[in-house]
């Protein structure tokens, strides 16, 4: 069983960018013919045939809006894939991490958004996460793609 959870776009704010992104542009859905692509709706992979979009967004900015942090210049935007429907969210009762298929990165944060590091791990498991929020200034955990920096989930304290 997972010590800490893997935290997908929240609904909220899957319908704000299902009609304009991070960046004011609107989505543009697409069939996915393939799959395989990382849906952050529901921390699982695409399967052929679903109709997703790729929407800018910005995680930083999102968690400082409720928090109150400043990250400044850490505020940053990037693409991620969606469901382009509302989808059910992530399975309930998969205690796996989402995307442990490859390294990843796992990028610390402080309470006023800045980055405090970050570390490369083969997978993202319990032990990645505890070794992050061993640093009591770290508030907030981005679990990343290596290949491309892109935003996977975020990891908050239990």
């Amino acid at each position: 069983m997972t010590t800490y959870t893997a935290r997908p776009v929240a609904p909220s704010v899957l319908e704000e960018l299902r009609v304009a992104d991070d960046a004011g542009r609107p989505p543009a859905p697409f069939t996915d013919d393939e799959g395989g692509a990382p849906l952050r709706c529901c921390l699982r992979r695409s399967e052929p045939g679903e109709r997703i979009a790729l929407v800018a967004y910005a995680p930083l900015r999102r968690w400082a809006a409720g928090t109150g942090a400043e990250p400044g210049a850490y505020d940053e935007q990037g693409p991620v894939f969606v469901h382009a429907e509302q989808c059910p969210g992530p399975a309930t009762g998969d205690d796996a991490y989402p995307f442990a298929d490859a390294h990843r990165t796992v990028r610390r944060y402080s309470a006023d958004g800045r980055i405090l590091g970050g570390e490369l791990v083969d997978a993202p498991d319990d032990a990645a996460f505890k070794n992050a929020f061993d640093d009591p200034d770290v508030a907030l955990v981005h679990v990343r793609a290596v290949e491309y920096g892109c935003f996977l989930y975020e990891v908050r304290r239990p």
